[in-house]
């Protein structure tokens, strides 16, 4: 195939055979010449500098720059033949062996000491050495028959950069790039979808120059140049994306919801027992100022655990049930659906028993919509609910069902918004006349630049500030291995608490029988070399014939019936329970103002945030709150250095800093909910906040003079693969 009839869409086994595109299309989902050209190096290699064999951790699967050291044939104890010992080192003082098994005369002369080579691999350890097993090579420098394949793509070895890529065992690095290498000969680079002026004003480099940079770079300046030019493509795909659907929502037609004087808001803040925060002053007049528009409001409102979300967004459903319609919240959760229901209630009092005796003048009906629901309960609630009568509704995913039907939707609130999928968000929208105004709530704080990049359609509200009364929590690690005594001192104290009248939670990862108790969630870390995580079913009756022995211990999972579920946790909330054993179940809305304690077992075995999340249950009134978090993990390990860090702040956005430092960072585009890899392979939402910054500043001056990117036509094709329509869907967080 000529260069002339080749572009990115051309499917490989036309450009590098049948059997090699067979393998990338297995083993590593390569179909294309665009998917190759994008499969990017993951480091570079060079002669001199060390790959640091001491720092390999045994099961991973690597690949390795060193020199053969030395080699030894032994014949083999178990079954005949010999077997062929390499000793291969970086130059740092680390060394590595590779064994070769069977009677390979050949390899020994081919591995002479001294030979620089790229070995692949999986990292195993025998007698306390590291080694990899029949390993994949290539040998460097010089040349032998066997050796021209190395030499096309590594070229003249000394002082060159050495891409290694992204692998698997049957397709090693050196036939990635030897691939590569095809392709860019082969293939005419795309036209370049950054307009020129956008490339001039920031001293970018052409498409093309950085694509054969990327990949056989001719220094270290010109690799940071290519690297520089292809992350501005992944954010400016972005954020043109992200500026383009703000302008389409602003432009939408939307009912405004008007306040009204002496209505529903008015008299609701009349009989609040406390005073509002600044903050919940100041978000409460945005959210009024865009409810009262013609366009759908679509903001975001984050806040710390307990700063006062709740009561903001009911103000904001008040404000549209005084224009006349009709608000709904949706919760993740029937537990938190169902303490949103009594929370409001509460609040609302009179104002909430519209047809009742006794009713307050304006007042309306909050229904609660759950999946658990009786059939005649049910029926009266979607009629209450269809008939306009319910001015506010909660409810969980059963609000999104058929047959759930309303009078008049203005507003659409989403409680911990993370936890939706854009379908379900969507279905509730769409039972609205016009599109509704949308209010999405979350407790988990979101670092500036993901802000940026996958909130960048939304205004953003933020409330900082915690609500008068709210008390300190300490925080401490238990390390229960090195310290046993201190997970006993952890139980005394927990006694103390109730013994003082308070209440507690113990928090374990797992309902029981192998089920996770993360319920939306899986535990943050692979468990698949270490004990089960701790379950709540056997926790709770080893703690009440154990430490706690005599103290009142209810049970809280998601398995439980919802009747059962609201059952413990009014026992718990009225103070007829001392302890509540529960899973992640009350990570988010459960409010108990009288429980001061939380006890986390397993704790390295939670993220960041859901630690954070769930310390935020205590502390809630006017004592102290106490967490402590309970682990086996090693001092010094990755995971006991995570729970140092939860330990040593109450600060929401630094552990969101560093609860986006330890996942993938191209995940957070929704790589996870679609199942498809990452389309952010350079940028990093931490270290090139500037980049995307500047990215978002020409995004938004080239859409406001090109809407439809109408000459921009190599740019519209590259928002629409890079952001493909699943991707762009998730991105719409309205």
């Amino acid at each position: 195939m000529t260069a002339e009839s080749s572009d990115l869409d051309t499917p490989l086994k036309k450009l590098v055979g049948e059997k090699t595109a067979k393998a990338l299309a297995g083993h590593l989902d390569l179909h294309t010449a665009g998917d190759l050209i994008y499969h990017f190096p993951r480091r570079y290699d060079e002669r001199g500098e060390h790959t640091d064999i001491r720092a390999l951790d045994v099961g991973e699967q690597v690949t390795v720059l060193a020199q053969v050291q030395r080699t030894a044939v032994r014949p083999m104890r178990q079954r005949r033949g010999n077997l062929l010992e390499v000793t291969v080192g970086d130059g740092s003082g680390g060394s590595l062996t590779l064994t070769f098994f069977g009677n390979q005369a050949w390899r020994e002369r081919e591995l002479r000491p001294g030979r620089w080579g790229l070995f692949a691999g999986k990292v195993t350890e025998f007698r306390g050495r590291r080694q990899l097993n029949g390993p994949e090579y290539v040998l460097l420098g010089e040349q032998t028959d066997t050796e021209v394949a190395a030499s096309e793509q590594i070229e003249e070895f000394a002082g060159a950069l050495i891409p290694v890529y992204p692998a698997a065992a049957a397709v090693p690095t050196w036939v990635i790039a030897r691939c590569v290498r095809v392709v860019l000969d082969t293939v005419a680079p795309p036209d370049d979808p950054l307009p020129a002026t956008v490339r001039a004003s920031r001293n970018l480099v052409g498409l093309g120059t950085a694509l054969r940079e990327i990949h056989r770079p001719s220094s270290r300046e010109e690799l940071y140049r290519a690297r520089r030019r292809l992350k501005w493509d992944e954010a400016f795909a972005v954020q043109v994306t992200l500026v383009r659907r703000k302008r389409d929502a602003a432009a939408s037609p939307a009912r405004p919801r008007p306040g009204r004087a002496g209505g529903l808001l008015d008299a609701f803040d009349a009989r609040l027992p406390y005073e509002l925060t600044g903050g919940q002053r100041d978000v409460g007049v945005e959210i009024a100022a865009d409810l009262a528009t013609g366009h759908p409001m679509h903001r975001l409102l984050q806040g710390e655990v307990g700063s006062g979300k709740t009561v903001v967004a009911l103000r904001a459903m008040l404000q549209v049930v005084d224009a006349g319609g009709q608000a709904a919240l949706l919760a993740p959760t029937e537990v938190l659906a169902a303490q949103h229901h009594r929370g409001m209630l509460d609040l609302l009092g009179p104002l909430a028993q519209a047809g009742e005796l006794g009713a307050a003048e304006h007042a309306t009906r909050v229904e609660l919509v759950t999946g658990s629901l009786g059939a005649a309960a049910r029926r009266r609630a979607l009629a209450e609910v269809a008939s306009g009568a319910a001015g506010i509704v909660l409810g969980t995913h059963a609000l999104l069902y058929e047959g759930v039907d309303f009078a008049d939707l203005g507003l659409v609130v989403v409680d911990e918004q993370h936890r939706f999928g854009v379908e379900q968000r969507d279905a509730l929208r769409a039972k609205a006349e016009q599109p509704p105004h949308v209010l999405v709530m979350t407790a988990t704080p979101i670092p500036r630049t993901v802000a940026m990049t996958v909130y960048g359609d939304l205004e953003i509200s933020t409330l900082s500030q915690l609500p008068r009364g709210r008390s300190p929590i300490a925080s401490h690690v238990v390390p229960a291995a090195e310290k046993p005594a201190f997970l006993d001192r952890a139980w005394r104290r927990l006694r103390e608490e109730v013994a003082a009248g308070h209440q507690a939670y113990v928090v374990c990862p797992r309902i029981g029988d192998s089920t996770s108790g993360a319920e939306e969630e899986p535990p943050a870390v692979d468990d698949s070399e270490r004990r089960p995580p701790l379950a709540v079913t056997d926790v709770a009756p080893l703690l009440a014939d154990g430490p706690l022995h005599g103290l009142r211990i209810g049970v809280l999972h998601g398995r439980l019936p919802a009747d059962e579920k609201d059952a413990v946790m009014r026992s718990f909330a009225a103070g007829q329970l001392d302890v509540l054993v529960a899973t992640t179940v009350v990570e988010v809305g459960v409010d108990v103002p009288n429980a001061t304690m939380m006890v986390v077992l397993d704790a390295d075995r939670f993220g960041v945030s859901q630690l954070h999340q769930l310390r935020g249950r205590v502390g809630r009134g006017s004592a102290p709150g106490l967490c402590l978090l309970v682990t086996e993990a090693a001092e010094g390990s990755g995971a006991r250095e995570r729970l140092d860090a939860v330990a040593s702040t109450t600060d929401g956005f630094k552990l969101a800093e560093l609860d986006l430092k330890q996942r993938r960072e191209g995940d957070v585009l929704g790589a996870t909910q679609s199942g498809r890899r990452s389309h952010l392979r350079l940028l990093s939402l931490l270290r090139d906040a500037d980049l995307i910054r500047d990215a978002r500043a020409e995004a938004i001056a080239l859409v406001d003079e090109d809407p439809e990117l109408t000459r921009h036509p190599a740019l519209a094709a590259s928002v629409a693969a890079l952001v493909d329509a699943d991707r762009a869907e998730y991105l719409e967080k309205g």
